[in-house]
Order: structure tokens, then C-alpha cells, then sequence
């Protein structure tokens, strides 16, 4: 049993990932988790055995279809999609900039889009760059100083009639704030409005139900969730088949193919599904379809994870060279600091000393950090819970931050 009752067997689970017998602390998992043996071995077995293109008629081709629906199917399960809305690719960010570029095939000059300031800049500078090109007027989510939330009620003024896209995440990898995104989507969605709903930081720490989001696109990065480095966009079927993106000629012209331009890594799409299952398997009791088996063991991640944080979080906020940004109502366990008298590069070196992983600097959330005036001294330091974590390593993690006084 975890911290909090969570049926979470830490034990099991960190037996299941090599990479932890480096020594270190890995609680650098916002900028990417350790991957489990199983996913390990799902990319070298798939890589073991003859992998042609697809489209052929024989076996090898055949593999290829199926790791290409093996993954597809993953990920929908993951989020509460379908498999035909599953667009896969080489990441978050390059997805999102040929989403953005295949959305704007019909706005005009004049018309708008909205950012939120507490964004990675995956989710912000396509839509930005976009609208320099094109003259769209771009409208800006602010975020609350003091609390770090980025409150619904500011999109009742941004959206108008010439709203084309809103563009938010579904949790700050910087800060780990969640927003409303369900409210902010139903505000979009009265004016005739998208919403491209950044996934990626929120889909290891509790299971995503699409509809629920209110997303009409929602972006993935598999190895935020202990795959391989693999991107995703899911949507509806429907909304993907009104949209012509850029492709070869010979290309297929269905959906989701024809959003996926050239031969993918075969092998990785293998990971990605092992990744998917591994998260299915965290609770040793879940049962029935892999969704199910999903809801049981994500829950289980939740009040682990939760657990874990309370303690790390509750003992950085009472130091006092410590200066923890905001603090949100509901969260991912993710945090970022600063020290007193330390520059962010420094702590992190610190850290690394005492055998603890932490990144350091704007974490991608510029605009973020540059709202909160951290960036001037690079940043910050940001910590982050993932479900391989222990109790000693955070008192550990508690202790090396205390020694910094």
C-alpha cells in the first residue's frame, strides 16, 4: 500500500523499470518519464522481425498495419477516442504546428485566436507564428500571479464571432495548474469556436475522458506516459475528414493517414502500446477491456501520486529560502521553485550532487515564467511525481532542498 491507502505497490512498480538502478532520483519526470522493460522489449521484438511498408500483401507489410492499429487503439483507449481519430507522429510540437497549418486553410485576415499564458510554447508559438502570416488577431488568457490559475471566466471577454481556435492546456508542465479546460471549451464552442487542448503534462497523472473535455483536438506525447518519443493528436473522425492537410499525391487520402506524412517508426508505435498497457497494469486488481483496466489503475496513480506531493509540497512551501510558484487548487504533483541566493542552474547542480534529477530554466513555459518574472534569473527549478516515485526519495529530495539554506 502507498501513502493515503493508494493500492499502489511501489515496489512492483519500480522492479518494472531499469533505468532506476542508476542510484539517482528521477523526479525529472515532467520533462520525461523512465520506460519500463516491457516497452523496452515490445521496440527490440518489434525490430527482431522482418518490418516492410505498409501496403503490401505480404507478412512483413502486414506487421506494419498492425503496429500502426496496435497503436492507434492504445492511445484511443488512453484518452476515450476511437481509433480512427488517432493521428500519430513525431511529436507534440510538430504535430501541432501541421494541425495549425491544415486549421487555417480557412481563416481570414481578421479573424482570431486565443493562447493562454500558461502554455507550453508547443501549444502557443504555432498559433502565434500562424496568425503573423495569415493577419489573425491573437487574444491572450492571462494567468492569476498570486495563485497560478488561469481563470475561465477572463474567455467570456476574449471570444467573439471571428474566434476560429482556442488553444489550452489541460495542465501546466511548469506549474502543474489545471484549468477548467471543460468550461473554457463550452465558452468556444457557443461562439463556433475549436479547442486544440494540450494533453501532454495531464496524461500520466490521471485518465483523460475526451468528451468530457470538451477537446475537439487533443495533443499527446508518449513519452510523458513511459513510452517511446511518439506524438498524437485524437479527434473526432468527423471534425478530421472536413480538414485537408498537405500530403504526397500517392499518399492514402484517408483518415487518419492522411495527416501522417511519410513512413512512421514502426517499431516505437510497439512502445507505445506496451506503454499504454503498462499503465493499465499499475493495479494489480483491474480487470476487464484495457479502458476499464485504465480507470482502476490511473485512480490508484492519482491518490498515490497525490499523496506523495502533499508531503513534498506542504515541506518546500515552509522553507524559507524557498520560493514555491503559485498555488493552484487542483494540480498535477508538479512543482517549480526558486532559492534564495541561488541561481535555478545552480540548485539543479546542487541537486544532481545529492543524486536527485531536477531540471532547471523556463521548462518551454516562457511566457509563464515571464509573467512571473523568474526568467531574469533563469527560471526556475521544477520537480515532478511520477508513479515509480517513494516516500524516501521525497524526504530525500526535502532534505537537499532544506540543506540549501
Amino acid at each position: 500500500m502507498g501513502p493515503g491507502g493508494a493500492a499502489l505497490d511501489v515496489a512492483r512498480v519500480r522492479g518494472l523499470f531499469p533505468g532506476l538502478s542508476d542510484g539517482m532520483v528521477h523526479v525529472d519526470g515532467p520533462g520525461g518519464a523512465l520506460v519500463p522493460e516491457s516497452v523496452l522489449r515490445a521496440v527490440s521484438q518489434a525490430m527482431r522481425v522482418p518490418i516492410a511498408n505498409r501496403g503490401g500483401v505480404f507478412p512483413s507489410s502486414a506487421r506494419a498495419e498492425q503496429l500502426v492499429a496496435g497503436a492507434r487503439s492504445a492511445v484511443a483507449d488512453l484518452v476515450g477516442g476511437t481509433p480512427r481519430g488517432v493521428v500519430l507522429g513525431a511529436s507534440t510540437t510538430s504535430l501541432t504546428y501541421a494541425m495549425a497549418r491544415t486549421l487555417a486553410k480557412t481563416w481570414r485576415p481578421g479573424d482570431e485566436v486565443v493562447v493562454s499564458r500558461l502554455d507550453h510554447d508547443a501549444n502557443i508559438r504555432p498559433w502565434i507564428q500562424l496568425a503573423q502570416e495569415l493577419g489573425l488577431l491573437v487574444k491572450w488568457a492571462e494567468v492569476d500571479i498570486e495563485s497560478g490559475e488561469l481563470p475561465e471566466w477572463q474567455y467570456d471577454e476574449l471570444l467573439t464571432d471571428r474566434t476560429r481556435l482556442v488553444a489550452v492546456t489541460m495542465a501546466s508542465n511548469a506549474i502543474g495548474t489545471r484549468p477548467d479546460v471543460r468550461a473554457i471549451a463550452d465558452r468556444a464552442h457557443a461562439v463556433g469556436a475549436l479547442v486544440y487542448v494540450d494533453g501532454a503534462h495531464a496524461a500520466p497523472h490521471g485518465l483523460i475522458d475526451l468528451t468530457a473535455t470538451g477537446a475537439d483536438l487533443l495533443a499527446l506525447s508518449a513519452y510523458k506516459w513511459c513510452g517511446p518519443h511518439v506524438g498524437a493528436v485524437v479527434a473526432d473522425p468527423d471534425l478530421l475528414e472536413t480538414l485537408a492537410p498537405d500530403k504526397l499525391a500517392p499518399a492514402p487520402d484517408r483518415v487518419p493517414d492522411r495527416f501522417e506524412t511519410g513512413t512512421p517508426p514502426f517499431e516505437l508505435y510497439a512502445g507505445v502500446a506496451a506503454a499504454v498497457d503498462h499503465l493499465a497494469a499499475l493495479h494489480p486488481d483491474a480487470t476487464g477491456t484495457r479502458r476499464e483496466r485504465l480507470q482502476t489503475s490511473m485512480a490508484a496513480v492519482v491518490r498515490y501520486e497525490g499523496a506523495l506531493f502533499d508531503r513534498l509540497d506542504r515541506a518546500l512551501r515552509s522553507m524559507r529560502h524557498v520560493q514555491v510558484l503559485g498555488s493552484p487548487q487542483y494540480r498535477t504533483p508538479t512543482v517549480s521553485f526558486t532559492v534564495s541566493r541561488m541561481t535555478p542552474r545552480a540548485v539543479a547542480r546542487e541537486l544532481s550532487r545529492r543524486t536527485i534529477c531536477a531540471w532547471d530554466g523556463d521548462h518551454y513555459a516562457r511566457e509563464l515564467f515571464d509573467a512571473l518574472g523568474v526568467n531574469e534569473q533563469g527560471g526556475a527549478v521544477r520537480l515532478g511525481i511520477l508513479h515509480y516515485n517513494t516516500v524516501e526519495e521525497v524526504d530525500h529530495v526535502v532534505d537537499s532542498v532544506a540543506a540549501l539554506a
